[in-house]
Order: C-alpha cells, then structure tokens, then sequence
C-alpha cells in the first residue's frame, strides 16, 4: 500500500507515491496548467509501478497558504479520492513543507501586491504562525534571524531560497499532521483578506 502525496499551491504541479519499497515523484513548473495534469499525473505514477487506486492507503495534500485556485485543485482531486476510495486525508501548511530538515527556516511564498505568504518552522514545530507580511517586513525579519534558512521561491525578494522536495517532507511529516477520515470536514487555508 502507498500514500499519494499532492501539491499545488505554488507554481509546481506536485505529485508524489511512496511506500512498499516506492518513491517516485512528479514535479514541475505547471502555473495555471495544474488541474489540466495532476490526474495524468497521478495516473502515470500508478501506472509506472503497476498499481491502481486501491494500493492507495492514504492521500496526503498541502492545504495553502498559496495560489487561490491552487490550492483547490490539489486539494479537491485529494478529498475526492479519499471519500471515493474511502481512505484517509491528511493535510499540511503548503508553507511547512518547504522547510529545510530540522533547521529553523524561514518558508515563503510570494503573495503577490508587494506581500509574502510566511511561516517559520522547525521540524515539527511552528515557530511562527502562517501568516501575510509586507515584503519589506519580511526581509527585515530575514535580517533580524541571520541562522534561518530562508526557504522557498524566493526570486521575487531577489535573495536565493532552499528548494525542498515538497512531497518528501509531506512524507517525512505524516505522523505529525492532522487526519481526516472524513475527508467532507477538510477546508483551504487562504490567508489574504
């Protein structure tokens, strides 16, 4: 049995299969093409290893902050596959999983109109709450924490971020998130007012 890891609150169309000996990955730049290839996507996973939707034992899925309808789109394929193959859901902070290991990182996201999306973790734990900063507040708080990590596609702050694998950390955090059986009960997280 695998879990089916999915993400695409950002840019990148995410899709992921890991258990009994698997691990494999989908991901690439995909802005606004997302819900035209995430199932493709999924399929040809499935496919590559010889499995069908019932080797799927859970779903894992980023629930935003991030792109309005990108974070819809992940997270509507996720609750579909749970409720029609009846199997749980959990969810996750698109911005935890951009995170770097056990180091304390600060995770951004562009929230656009001159505003990042920011949560700063370590590991398991949140050290700062998701949330929308001004940019220049952002930077100010990089500045203010020289041994964080800044994390994510930072290009638009003009400073160089870590790149994680998103789906992998979804993976290496399972134990930590919140799990649905009822995957009705599962809402987006949108953090701009």
């Amino acid at each position: 049995m695998i879990s089916l890891l999915l993400d695409s609150s950002n840019v990148d169309l995410c899709v992921g299969i890991i258990g009994e000996g698997i691990q494999d990955f989908t991901i690439y730049e995909a802005w606004q093409t997302q819900s035209e290839y995430m199932i493709q996507e999924i399929d040809k996973l499935l496919t590559k290893h010889s499995l069908t939707k019932d080797d799927i034992r859970d779903i894992i899925v980023t629930i935003g902050p991030g792109s309005y309808t990108g974070v819809r789109i992940s997270l509507t394929i996720a609750k579909v596959a749970s409720l029609a193959l009846a199997i749980p859901l959990y969810t996750i902070s698109s911005l935890h999983v951009l995170k770097k290991d056990n180091e304390p990182s600060i995770c951004l996201m562009n929230a656009r109109s001159g505003r990042s999306y920011i949560g700063v973790y370590k590991g398991k734990e949140c050290i700062l709450k998701d949330q929308v900063m001004k940019n220049e507040d952002v930077l100010n708080y990089i500045n203010e924490h020289p041994d964080y990590i800044v994390c994510g596609d930072t290009k638009y702050l003009n400073i160089e971020g870590y790149k994680a694998n998103v789906l992998l950390e979804m993976y290496n955090l399972k134990d930590s998130l919140t799990k649905y059986d009822d995957a009705l009960g599962v809402k987006p997280v949108y953090l701009k007012d």
